[in-house]
């Protein structure tokens, strides 16, 4: 069965129980001395650590779950078991290159999931920020940028250097084509297959995704006024009402947020996004 134990990582299975704030490690677990392991850390059984992971305080790790490559975990994660965080990339180019993994603070990823360090053919450092609530079976490839408070249903599956914007919401299945742009505060249906750049605040479904609106609700949760949820109201009919190119409507939103001072700096998110070209955005 094992037991648990507080121990430094370094030091063999000891019935003497150290000074609170040493981590909790199962005697099942194989964590290499040469890791950092904060205090309050707790590994579960058959959970396996290795030499260039850190782990920040008050994180637990689940039973089998795998942390190697050089990655890098905050304070107050919770990984659920099997999750393989840290994996190499799937990418045939990768040839075993020093690139890493960065994971934030209170963020919690459910059974199943993998993570896995960057490449050189891009910034070679993948990231998730804080607060994010990743459900079980999903994916996040070499590469990714994922922000704050997003949420990731079931089965939601990132390819490689895909961009997530705070409090953004995957549902189940989605699947996110490499380099696509995810705005921050979006909505996508479920098992929608997004092929192009996705602007903040906007409701998407379908294979390929379509938009369908802005996200009222999502938007009202997070306490947005009525007046900037109107604002970006009129913006979504600027973007995909109006028979406007692209160009066009970057120069009318422009003129939005000028009639609209109370609504200019989530107006101004919007603009920031399509001022990249990207990939080109979703249309429907």
């Amino acid at each position: 069965m094992g037991v648990w134990s507080r121990r430094p990582i370094s030091c063999a299975l000891s019935a003497a129980w150290p000074e609170p704030g040493m981590p909790t490690i199962h005697s099942t677990a194989q964590v290499d001395p040469r890791a950092d392991i904060a205090e309050n850390v707790e590994i579960g059984p058959y959970a396996l650590i290795g030499p260039q992971v850190r782990i920040g305080a008050g994180t637990r790790i689940g039973a089998h779950v795998i942390v190697e490559g050089r990655t890098r975990i905050g304070a107050d994660n919770r990984l659920h078991p099997f999750s393989v965080i840290g994996g190499e990339p799937q990418d045939k180019k990768f040839k075993g290159e020093d690139t890493a993994l960065e994971i934030g603070d209170r963020n919690v990823i459910r059974e199943y999931c993998t993570l896995h360090i960057g490449t050189t053919q891009d910034g070679g450092v993948t990231r998730v920020g804080d607060d994010n609530w990743i459900m079980a079976y999903v994916h996040i490839a070499h590469d990714c940028q994922v922000g704050n408070h997003t949420i990731f249903a079931n089965n939601a599956q990132l390819a490689g250097h895909v961009q997530v914007g705070d409090w953004a919401v995957l549902g189940g299945y989605t699947g996110a084509h490499q380099f696509v742009r995810i705005g921050a505060h979006v909505m996508t249906g479920i098992s929608s297959v997004i092929l192009q750049d996705v602007p903040p605040y906007t409701l998407v479904a379908g294979n390929p995704a379509k938009p369908h609106g802005i996200n009222t609700e999502g938007l009202r949760r997070r306490a947005y006024s009525p007046e900037q949820i109107a604002a970006l109201r009129m913006a979504y009919r600027v973007l995909y009402r109006q028979g406007l190119t692209l160009e066009q409507a970057r120069a009318a939103l422009a003129g939005l947020a000028t009639e609209k001072p109370q609504a200019a700096d989530v107006l101004g998110v919007l603009q920031t996004f399509l001022a990249d070209p990207g990939r080109g955005i979703v249309r429907p």
